[in-house]
């Protein structure tokens, strides 16, 4: 039977890499992102047709969270990964966040994982699934006045605590965070990474790769996936 995969956040970087690697290998994907355009985008460059599901929504709001974990029941009759991607940053430091800046952020980052688990839970205890979420080399390092590294510190947290809440189900969890990686989330700080080297999103999609394609009985715990060079 063909697996079925939810990304959020899966219209471009990370999430679309990931998605494309998954359809290639037979997966049904269901992509999520709060632009509809580039959800239309990414579909038409995917050619996937039926095997791709794209569905415009917010991974910080509990009534969107629901709405696309239904469809994706509706259409397909199960979910067998989760890959909680979606995930934004705010630049400069908290001194200059606007506060609903701030908000949205957190809720995007923190709640919408925890939400994402807790509608797909009942599914993924069903299949013996597995929960991947985007964490970031951000959780395991302070940066000064970096709210950012706050909500990855405490998305490291939750995939912890998901784990110990799911290991007696068979269900794997796995948090893969990355260093320096090139893609769109640079767009809302201001550009590219300055600082060479970086990965690419096709890297961190193939960690993750590395993680869903475990056989059963296994699971990968973490995975901190830096681009050589990276100091920090």
């Amino acid at each position: 039977m063909e697996h079925v995969t939810l990304i959020t956040g899966g219209s471009s970087g990370i999430g679309a890499a990931t998605a494309r690697a998954l359809l290639q290998q037979g997966h049904r994907v269901a992509v999520t992102g709060r632009d509809g355009d580039r959800l239309a985008a990414f579909a038409a460059s995917a050619d996937a047709g039926e095997q791709l599901l794209t569905v415009s929504g917010d991974a910080g709001d509990a009534t969107d969270v629901a709405s696309v974990v239904n469809e994706v029941i509706g259409r397909w009759g199960r979910l067998d990964t989760v890959i909680a991607n979606a995930g934004f940053s705010l630049p400069g430091t908290l001194e200059d966040h606007d506060p609903e800046a701030m908000r949205a952020m957190v809720l995007t980052n923190v709640l919408g994982p925890a939400l994402l688990v807790r509608q797909t839970l009942p599914y993924l205890r069903e299949s013996k699934g597995r929960i991947v979420v985007v964490g970031s080399v951000a959780g395991i390092r302070n940066t000064p006045g970096n709210l950012y590294s706050v909500t990855k510190w405490a998305v490291h947290a939750l995939v912890e605590n998901v784990r110990l809440l799911v290991a007696k189900d068979r269900v794997g969890v796995t948090l893969v965070a990355p260093g320096v990686v090139d893609t769109p989330f640079w767009d809302e700080r201001g550009g590219s990474p300055q600082a060479a080297p970086a990965l690419t999103a096709e890297h961190i999609a193939n960690a993750i790769l590395f993680a869903v394609n475990q056989p059963e009985g296994v699971d990968v715990s973490q995975l901190v996936v830096r681009p050589t060079g990276q100091l920090g």
